[in-house]
């Protein structure tokens, strides 16, 4: 959030390249640590041998829409603050360069909110890089514990 620098991750293909490059390492450290025995999270005990491809099928699709989901939230959050802040502050460097002390006194409402809106995307930042942060903690350690 440095003012006239390009942030990462508002373009999509970034955060997904991240949520992607961290899901293939958990999918490795997971082999890595369990070998095959990690594909058991996909088959719970006791089903039905017929059932067992469908249930294997039901439990792989989720299971790599991870990265997909992660990557989407991260994406959408930190874009849908940057886009906002952006059309404000067009709106107040618009009110200001009009001429009259209206227009003036006027801008002064449009500049806080941007400046309000900013302190919240800082906020919404840091939520993210928490949440993101969690959410890979919690894959990593469904792939080293398997259930």
């Amino acid at each position: 959030m440095i003012p006239y620098r390009f942030t990462v991750t508002s373009h999509f293909l970034i955060t997904l390249g991240l949520s992607f490059s961290l899901f293939i390492g958990i999918t490795i450290i997971g082999f890595a640590k369990n070998g095959l025995h990690f594909l058991s999270f996909s088959l719970p005990a006791g089903v039905l041998l017929p059932l067992a491809p469908f249930l294997v099928l039901l439990e792989l699709i989720p299971h790599c829409f991870r990265a997909l989901s992660l990557g989407i939230c991260l994406f959408a959050n930190m874009m849908a603050g940057h886009s906002l802040v952006k059309i404000l502050s067009g709106f107040a460097w618009t009110m200001l360069c009009m001429n009259g002390l209206f227009y003036f006194i006027g801008d002064l409402g449009p500049l806080f909110i941007v400046l309000a809106l900013t302190g919240l995307e800082l906020g919404v930042a840091i939520l993210q890089a928490y949440v993101f942060t969690i959410l890979i903690c919690i894959y990593l350690n469904d792939a080293i514990n398997l259930h």
